[in-house]
């Protein structure tokens, strides 16, 4: 056993053999160099400025709200989803050692030991024999010389595919923190929405009281009560429906955190202006590097480029090797008496001769499967662009449409101020109020919901640019 040894150890220097996997090249960007440009977008100077790595603005420092970010990390911490992508990364893990143990042969030790009678009938010398035989040994079973790359080549698949799961729990990371943030600002504006409809019913009561009295002294018309009275049962309507969205979110918001959520600091918490860090942008470029989608379908791009290697290595010999090599006895102290020595050596070549056409159906298959990876790659390219392009047109727009709003409010308010003033003084009609009335509440309604936009579209910003895929101290408190 002690000279079989050597040759076999000398047989697995034959491993490094040729790969048959094509390089692999990455395939170019399918957008332009440069963000788009016009009125929706900030000027080039602006965008300039702005050129620096997402990745390095961890979530911490891009949310301002303390309430938010005790949220966001309890949501890493518990959120199922989040948990059933780790889980998935061990498993590609798993999976990847698996793969990689068929680079290594198996070896494994045997003992036995046999007793057996053999009847008289049977026997060389006519009479009934009972005896004993003991062995042991170590075995190498089935090893495949991989001299053509094969056994590489899928591991190097299995390296990409847990390569690329562990980039889909990044993205799932970033989708999470973002989704919190989002519902957690969606509460807070309906929660403002509730606020300022409480505001109107007691202002529309006012009202319904004023022109009640009005009514009684006979100043006021039928018509006035009857539509003042119209528009507080409508306000109490608003009221209800915005109870109940407020609890709605509410239950969103604890899904995605994974547990209870201290409904006591959500009720203190600030508005939604300043919640969120000025974000820089960077250029189209800076999204291959920082986006895990795109990482992702990247590395299953180059799992495909390596599986094409192990469908070209099916058309050459494969040799396997089995052996054994150990001592064996009658007796058990005679196991390593000199003599006692036994191996065997099984190498095997296997040579495609007829496969049916199998093995180049398998080659088609490998290099169409490459190609939809490209496809995939490129469109996961391209739909990256457009959502920051998006986000972009958005950061562009919607403090000037804030600023607009929040003008029209002023003015709007201005001119329910003065159609109050002229009904009390008799001028004008109790309609021309209600109508003021009704103008204002709409005009405040959008501000709160623009402003939530603004805000909620620098969260989205941040997600596709690839922000918050990196804070990983944040899984480890």
């Amino acid at each position: 056993m002690t000279r079989f040894l050597p040759s076999v150890a000398l047989s697995f220097l034959l491993l490094g053999g040729c790969m048959l996997a094509p390089d692999y090249e990455r395939p170019s960007a399918p957008v332009p160099l440069n963000w788009p440009t016009g009125a929706a977008y900030e000027d080039e100077q602006t965008a300039a400025k702005s050129v620096v790595e997402v990745t390095d603005l961890g979530w911490q420092d891009f949310f301002q709200s303390d309430a938010m970010r005790s949220l966001i990390a309890q949501a890493l911490a518990n959120n199922r989803d989040l948990r059933e992508a780790v889980l998935n990364v061990e498993q590609a893990r798993a999976l990847y050692r698996v793969q990689r143990a068929d680079l290594l042969p198996s070896i494994s030790g045997d003992g036995t030991m046999a007793r057996e009678r053999v009847p008289d009938d049977l026997s060389a010398t006519g009479q009934a024999q009972t005896g004993s035989s003991y062995g042991v040994q170590a075995n190498i079973s089935a090893y495949e010389l991989d001299l053509f790359g094969r056994v590489r080549s899928l591991n190097e698949q299995a390296l990409q595919e847990y390569f690329a799961t562990d980039e889909a729990r990044r993205a799932a990371q970033i989708a999470l923190i973002a989704e919190v943030a989002n519902a957690y600002l969606t509460l807070r504006a309906d929660q403002r929405l509730l606020a300022l409809t409480e505001e109107t019913l007691q202002t529309q009561e006012k009202s319904l009281e004023l022109v009640q009295m009005t009514f009684d002294r006979g100043i006021s018309s039928k018509l006035d009560l009857v539509q003042s009275q119209t528009a507080v049962e409508t306000a109490r309507v608003n009221r209800y429906a915005f109870i109940r969205q407020v609890a709605l979110d509410r239950n969103a918001l604890t899904l995605l955190v994974g547990a209870p959520v201290d409904d006591d600091a959500l009720d203190r918490a600030d508005n939604i202006d300043n919640f969120v860090a000025d974000l820089p942008a960077g250029l189209p470029s800076d999204l291959l590097r920082n986006r895990p989608d795109i990482r992702q379908a990247e590395h299953l791009l180059q799992g495909a480029n390596a599986n094409i290697g192990a469908a070209r290595a099916a058309f050459f010999p494969s040799i396997t090797l089995t052996a054994a090599g150990g001592t064996a006895s009658g007796s058990l102290s005679g196991l390593f008496e000199p003599g006692s020595g036994a191996w065997s050596f099984m190498p095997q070549i296997s040579l495609p001769i007829f496969e049916g056409g199998r093995n180049l159906a398998n080659l088609e298959v490998a290099e169409i499967q490459k190609d939809i990876n490209i496809a995939r790659y490129e469109v996961t390219i391209q739909t990256a662009f457009r959502e920051v392009a998006d986000a972009l047109a958005g950061r562009g727009t919607y403090d000037a449409q804030v600023a607009a709003q929040q003008a029209l409010v002023d003015v709007t308010d201005e001119s329910y101020t003065l159609a109050e003033r002229r009904y009390r003084s008799g001028i004008d009609s109790f309609l021309t109020l209600l109508d003021a009335q009704r103008s204002l509440y709409a005009a405040e309604q959008e501000l709160i919901r623009i402003r939530l936009a603004s805000v909620s579209n620098t969260v989205n910003l941040y997600k596709v640019l690839g922000g918050g895929g990196f804070a990983e101290a944040a899984n480890e408190e």
